[in-house]
């Protein structure tokens, strides 16, 4: 029972301290006087012209209104509050002057956060989220959505409390909050489920905010002493490479981060990108079939005709781990092994060509294989950026060697880099 003068209990304004006697007032008169007075107080505040039978229906539901607003808040909720809520949502509120400016706002923010950790709702997130898709399908950006979840959260409910279990909530909200760039947003969108969407985010900056909130996380949460490994899981898509709707982006987001929870663990070791991607990846040849016997340690590129080479010129891409040798050589020797991209989203952004954007179907030092509607609006020599899983954006100049009409009458076009 709140006492006279506590200070969790503000003392009403003489304004609502007025409103609140009208309510008592009203509530002892007869329904046909009651409604006739209501009717030129609708009139006066508002600019409403309703009937006395829709005076007392509105007034009514303005009531109730207040009673749940105060039920969900947990405290006092004045009766213009409760008045401006009822009308506005019915389109009969054309002159809003019932309450201050702040006192309104803090009603928009109690509608769009949840209350537990501060972060917006799920009602805001899907509202967000179409906004931000539209705009980044009007400019051409792309849109990062992630889905995180909290590792473990039930057991921390079971073995310490709901109120430990509270905490780590909010101490995940507070590392989303102070980790990510100002044009993000954060949502708290489940029980345990959390959302962000990154504006113009490619796949691989995406995945290396999620590795540093994770990272983030896991110091944050030392100081609560818990023996349980609770950790952020996080599953990423990209429009456009993964999809140009939201349902379709959601979808897959979730079937990444639940290959992440399922993949088994190893501290915190996080899986790349590529090998979220729900799809099967053929085994490697050396999976298939083993060596008759063991074979000698060499570099895993050279071949028997680069023995005697000088070794190629440098190229954005030496400085990543060599792709593996194949178990039996070619027939006739490859300058460069090639690193199939199938599958992978990788593209390149052809910067000469008005921004066109082409897949990477491999990738090897020597070059890259594009798939091209039509090479013939590609230049011999062009710019591009290539985007490819693991490795940051590279600009590279290209130089078209060769090509190969394949299904759906598209191009596969060979292209060196050019030093």
């Amino acid at each position: 029972m709140p006492q006279p003068g506590d200070a969790s209990q503000p003392q009403p304004s003489a304004e609502d301290s007025f409103l609140d006697l009208l309510v008592e007032t009203l509530d002892g008169l007869d329904e046909s006087v009651r409604g006739q007075f209501l009717r030129q107080f609708f009139r006066t505040i508002a600019q409403i012209d309703f009937t006395d039978a829709q005076s007392n229906d509105y007034w009514e539901r303005i009531l109730l209104r207040r009673r749940e607003l105060a039920e969900n808040l947990g405290k006092r909720v004045s009766l213009k509050t409760a008045l401006v809520d009822v009308l506005a949502s019915t389109n009969f509120l054309r002159v809003p002057i019932l309450m201050e400016y702040d006192e309104f706002k803090k009603l928009q923010i109690n509608a769009a956060t949840d209350s537990l950790t501060g972060l917006y709702n799920r009602r805001l997130f899907d509202e967000y989220c179409d906004k931000e898709l539209n705009r980044a399908k009007r400019y051409g950006h792309q849109l990062a959505i992630v889905i995180l979840d909290l590792h473990k959260l039930k057991e921390v409910n079971d073995r310490h409390g709901h109120l430990q279990g509270d905490q780590v909530l909010q101490l995940a909200a507070t590392t989303l909050q102070k980790t990510m760039r100002a044009s993000d947003f954060a949502f708290r969108i489940g029980g345990d489920e959390f959302a962000l969407l990154l504006p113009q985010t490619d796949p691989e900056q995406a995945i290396t905010l999620c590795r540093r909130i994770r990272s983030q996380y896991e110091i944050d949460i030392q100081p609560l002493k818990m023996d349980i490994g609770v950790t952020l899981d996080f599953g990423v898509a990209v429009h456009p490479h993964d999809g140009e709707t939201k349902s379709a982006l959601m979808n897959l987001a979730d079937q990444r981060l639940y290959q992440l929870k399922n993949s088994g663990r190893a501290g915190s070791r996080v899986i790349p990108l590529e090998t979220q991607a729900p799809r099967e990846v053929p085994a490697a040849p050396t999976q298939r079939q083993a060596p008759a016997a063991p074979q000698p340690v060499r570099p895993p590129i050279v071949t028997p005709t680069m023995k005697t080479e000088a070794p190629p010129s440098p190229t954005p891409f030496q400085t990543q781990a060599e792709p593996p040798r194949p178990t039996a050589p070619y027939a006739e020797a490859r300058k460069w092994e090639r690193v199939s991209l199938a599958g992978t989203k990788a593209y390149a952004i052809l910067t000469d060509v008005n921004q066109k954007t082409a897949a990477v179907l491999d990738l090897s030092y020597g070059g890259v294989a594009l798939l091209l509607d039509n090479p013939e609006d590609v230049p011999t020599q062009f710019h591009a950026v290539l985007h490819v899983p693991i490795l940051p954006p590279v600009r590279v100049v290209l130089r078209k060697t060769n090509s190969q009409q394949v299904e759906g009458g598209r191009a596969r076009v060979g292209c060196a880099f050019v030093s």
